[in-house]
């Protein structure tokens, strides 16, 4: 790809949208996303997904539903989909061979749970030497810890920025 760049869509799996316990703003999360996703292939650019895998018994158990990338934003036939075990994907993952593979230089991260696998991917793309952005709008987590999925996603935000570029996906190019 002669733009060096690719859109990440981190963890977006039907288990993050159960009506027991949604990921915040998740329709929402979607739409940015999808939105990405559209700009991105009409630019071609790459969309690379990675998905969580647990083990067996477990939500995210390979080949269940709530592993499924979740449909509305479903791989196109061709898109690279990554499988990872930790929150860092990158770790014993072949993301790295396959964004160099395709020159890509210039990260846009979108996806689920921005406290644990967005943090985690994007620190880890920045200290790789990728250019990384993080989509401000288009991560998001669940309430914990006595706090709000939005306080987490505003307190990473602003963590965001001492590593990568963060913006909102109206202000994302392709």
């Amino acid at each position: 790809m002669s733009s060096g760049t690719a859109l990440l869509v981190i963890d977006v799996q039907e288990g993050m949208f159960v009506p027991e316990y949604p990921v915040f703003d998740g329709e929402a999360l979607l739409d940015k996303i999808q939105g990405l996703i559209t700009e991105a292939r009409s630019s071609g650019v790459p969309v690379v997904y990675i998905q969580h895998n647990e083990e067996p018994g477990e939500q995210l158990e390979p080949n269940s539903f709530a592993w499924q990338i979740q449909s509305r934003i479903a791989p196109a036939e061709g898109e690279i989909v990554v499988q990872k075990f930790t929150p860092d994907g990158f770790h014993e993952t072949d993301l790295q061979e396959k964004l160099n593979s395709l020159g890509v230089q210039r990260l846009i991260v979108s996806g689920i749970q921005t406290d644990m696998c967005v943090e985690a991917t994007s620190k880890r793309a920045g200290q790789l030497g990728y250019e990384v952005v993080v989509v401000e709008d288009a991560h998001t987590t669940y309430d914990q810890g006595g706090r709000t999925a939005r306080e987490i996603i505003e307190e990473y935000n602003g963590m965001f920025r001492d590593f990568a570029k963060v913006q909102p996906a109206a202000a994302i190019a392709f």
